[in-house]
């Protein structure tokens, strides 16, 4: 089962006023081998309480993916030739 499809079963488990504590119980009886984790489920629940229902993750801009160029490499450079 995906990431997803769990978020599913936690948000429905939300719906029905079960805590996380029992989510997690549930889920780990039907799915042993890739229930999530606890404090997946928890977090799940407080996005859940503050008005957020959706199932899907938010894209967000995060870190670059390549945090060294070589323009960034010169810029660094330059500045601690400049500092001596």
């Amino acid at each position: 089962m995906d990431k997803k499809e769990f978020c599913v079963l936690i948000k429905h488990y939300f719906s029905m006023k079960k805590s996380a504590a029992d989510t997690k119980k549930w889920l780990d009886e039907c799915y042993p081998d890739s229930a999530p984790a606890e404090a997946t489920i928890r977090k799940r629940f407080a996005k859940f309480r503050t008005g957020h229902m959706s199932t899907e993750d938010v894209e967000h801009s995060g870190r670059p993916k390549e945090a060294v160029t070589d323009e960034k490499v010169k810029k660094i450079h330059k500045i601690i030739l400049e500092d001596r």
